[in-house]
């Protein structure tokens, strides 16, 4: 899997999936059906920002990670 999340990216992720999974657990609705859906969407987006992959993203082919130069680039990069 390559890396198609930023930093900053990655950071709200995390922020906001562990705010959404707080949400869920703080409101009591651990056995509710909404409480379920928020929790996988909570997991989901936490995940999303542990790995830095997205699927969503390489779907619609975008990446927040920044340009990443390939080897070919840096062989013939002139200083």
């Amino acid at each position: 899997m390559e890396c198609n999340v930023g930093t900053a990216d990655r950071v709200a992720r995390i922020v906001f999936g562990l705010a959404i999974l707080g949400g869920v657990y703080a409101m009591g609705l651990l056995g509710d059906i909404v409480g379920i859906i928020l929790g996988l969407i909570g997991l989901i987006v936490l995940g999303t920002g542990i790995t830095g992959f997205c699927a969503t993203y390489k779907l619609l082919g975008i990446n927040t990670c920044g340009a990443k130069k390939t080897t070919e680039e840096i062989s013939t990069k002139k200083d």
